[in-house]
């Protein structure tokens, strides 16, 4: 993420010692896209491994194993 985000914002020839605003507001929004993501792969994760332990269950319920 860092950096990604870093070759996306802030140009390879430096002008300044500091970050200007867009550079600022650029990083902040890819950080947040990547958190959004991050975010929504871990409840997905989540989901599907559930769902793994549920169809477990069952399969071992119906063979009379447990």
């Amino acid at each position: 993420m860092t950096q990604a985000c870093h070759r996306k914002c802030v140009p390879p020839l430096y002008k300044e010692s500091e970050l200007s605003k867009g550079e600022c507001v650029c990083l902040d929004r890819c950080v947040a896209k990547y958190l959004e993501v991050h975010e929504r792969m871990g409840k997905k994760l989540t989901e599907l491994s559930l769902q793994d332990e549920e169809l477990l269950k069952r399969m071992q319920q119906g063979t009379g194993t447990a």
